[in-house]
């Protein structure tokens, strides 16, 4: 019965809508969680902004450089994933998720759960 189920897993070129809606309440969590970290590492770089800076030099100075440039780096790569689990969310919606774009077959449910915005199968990223 196993060996029946892998086979039609196989055969399988697009997730159900039931399995769509699941991945998709998976993404708005992580959605709604990451725009929270956003919104915190934004109000830190502004409270950094506001520290006024002064004419002398001590090693403060350039400590307050690096930790907004440390800032800037993780609020970017926030707002990058971000962007990509939108697009996961707007691949749900076109019944399209889940498809690795190489390959064309379906990427693992277990893949997706870890990395929801995937749009590489196992197999193709090592081909890389």
């Amino acid at each position: 019965m196993a060996q029946k189920d892998n086979q039609a897993s196989a055969d399988k070129t697009r997730y159900s809508d039931k399995e769509l809606l699941e991945f998709k309440k998976l993404i708005e969590g992580k959605l709604k969680e990451s725009q929270k970290d956003l919104t915190y590492l934004q109000e830190q770089i502004k409270k950094l902004a506001d520290v006024p800076e002064s004419r002398g030099s001590s090693p403060e100075d350039g400590s307050n450089t690096q930790d907004k440039e440390y800032l800037n780096k993780m609020a970017a790569r926030q707002v990058q994933y971000i962007k990509h689990l939108d697009n996961a969310l707007i691949r749900i919606e076109n019944k399209v998720y889940g498809i690795c774009r190489v390959t064309k077959k379906l990427i693992q449910k277990e893949r997706l759960m870890i990395v929801p915005h995937a749009t590489l199968s196992i197999e193709a990223k090592n081909a890389r």
